[in-house]
């Protein structure tokens, strides 16, 4: 970090210097201001500023008078804040207000380096794409990991560009299948903890009594089986991002520890002695409505405002119009040459009924169904056959903060699970007996699942292991085909 100006404002003059001595280190030129008035006469005239440190109190205002200021005249210098210990409150709210991070009294240098190397950063980053705005990779990348042109999407995409600067948590809400691993992704590369590690975990598909393990580590016989140190996922992201899927799966034992780790940076791992410094950004999600899991007592409310102190809705696909089919476009193109096929496309039949479709499983029920029906054809022409889809779903309601559930106009024929499948054989499809292929094929799948789900006494998470697929995947196919009770 070379040849970079820091704006310290604070009205204490020996915190001023000791923040100027960390930053000389290195090689931060810095600035002291002691009041508001100050460092607003300093941003006026000295145009080298490249990043800002301040005080939320102030003898003549409030800090967060100034983070709203340069939001508004000067957004590409970032602007950390400077809080009370254990003040959360004062930090979420100049987070929202635009900081990009916060810094707790009494100052902790490596935690402070480590706000100024990701200032310094953003600085360069934002410095850049106002120079050069024609080319914008920010732009490229979205796209290139987002598919679509859909208002919905491009509103998404801007909202993904501006919150990617901070270093806020933030939670991320929609329905299965619409991409909220990739939309976090996409947000660790477009910040500037880029170069760090991008951790992602699906807290549903973990042990409740592994949980605490998994996230924060264990030392070496600290309980029966740990046979070694074990660093948690929280240590593993330093530097980087954590997303958290199916945050609202963690027990509320754990939520407790999540939030203190959250507030404090902080953590210790299971049977150490002492607690460990973690810089890492925090990403959440879930398909659940977390509002009403605090009603029912499921979820802390105090973690729901610390996880979701920036938030992203994500539309589900049925609202997307035409992005459908360039989606499906999308994966026509990568499966085929992924599997060396001659390019497929789809007949016009095939179009509408994808445009028709309701998707309740979004996305990704979208691309199984072009997999499908990839496998199935044997022509250059997928049919509406091919993608063995339902028949089209009523119109739904556009999409509200309020998960919508999409109705179909007929219901799935009933599943005779009592069907006989041969052990090591397929059986012969006769359509006079079996129904239609759609139904022979749900039979087969159903009595599959049923048969692993026995065999690992309905362990959920066991039998998704044995059948090759994630837990989500398989919550989604026993709720299809009328298992999930």
């Amino acid at each position: 970090m070379v040849n970079k100006t820091a704006l310290i404002v604070d009205d204490e003059p020996d915190l001023i210097d000791l923040v100027s001595m960390a930053l000389q280190q290195m090689k931060v030129t810095t600035i002291g201001a002691q009041t508001l008035q100050e460092a607003r006469d300093i941003l006026k005239t000295n145009k080298e500023i490249n990043f800002c440190l301040t005080d939320m109190q102030l003898p003549d205002g409030r800090g967060l008078e100034l983070v709203k200021e340069i939001q508004i005249n000067q957004p590409y210098i970032p602007v950390a804040v400077i809080t009370a210990f254990g003040n959360m409150d004062t930090a979420i709210e100049s987070l929202k207000a635009g900081a990009f991070d916060y810094v707790a009294k009494p100052l902790e240098i490596d935690i402070l380096r480590k706000i100024v190397h990701q200032a310094s950063l953003l600085n360069s980053s934002m410095t850049s794409a106002a120079k050069s705005p024609s080319s914008n990779p920010e732009d490229d990348l979205l796209n290139q990991n987002l598919i679509g042109t859909s208002p919905a999407m491009q509103a998404l995409k801007l909202q993904i560009k501006k919150v990617a600067k901070s270093q806020a948590p933030l939670f991320i809400w929609g329905e299965s299948g619409t991409g909220k691993e990739v939309i976090a992704r996409s947000i660790h590369q477009l910040s500037s903890r880029k170069e760090g590690p991008f951790i992602a975990v699906n807290c549903g598909a973990i042990p409740s009594e592994l949980i605490e393990s998994e996230l924060f580590g264990h030392k070496k016989g600290s309980f029966s089986g740990a046979i070694s140190d074990k660093t948690g996922l929280f240590a593993a992201a330093d530097g980087g991002t954590l997303f958290l899927d199916e945050v609202a799966d963690i027990p509320l034992q754990m939520q407790v520890k999540l939030l203190r780790v959250i507030q404090e940076k902080k953590l210790r791992p299971v049977g150490a002695t002492q607690e460990q410094t973690i810089d890492c950004r925090l990403l959440s999600a879930t398909h659940k409505n977390l509002e009403e899991q605090i009603k029912q007592n499921l979820f802390r409310e105090d973690l729901y405002y610390r996880i979701n102190v920036i938030q992203l809705s994500v539309p589900p696909l049925r609202t997307r119009g035409n992005d459908i089919i360039i989606l499906a476009q999308h994966f026509l193109k990568h499966i085929c040459k992924e599997t060396h096929q001659p390019l497929l496309i789809l007949s016009e039949e095939s179009t509408a009924l994808l445009q028709q479709h309701s998707f309740d499983g979004n996305v990704r029920e979208l691309q199984n169904a072009i997999q499908r029906a990839c496998a199935l054809t044997e022509g250059a022409v997928i049919t509406p056959a091919h993608l063995q889809l339902s028949q089209p779903a009523q119109p739904t309601q556009p999409h509200t903060q309020e998960p919508v559930v999409a109705q179909a106009n007929t219901s799935p024929q009933p599943i005779n699970h009592t069907t006989p499948v041969a052990s090591n054989t397929m059986p012969v499809y006769n359509p006079d007996t079996c129904g239609t292929l759609e139904e022979y094929l749900q039979q087969i799948e159903a009595q599959a699942i049923k048969s692993v789900l026995d065999a690992t006494h309905w362990n959920r998470t066991a039998a998704a292991e044995r059948l090759g697929m994630t837990l989500r995947s398989l919550r989604y196919r026993l709720k299809k085909l009328g298992l999930d009770e």
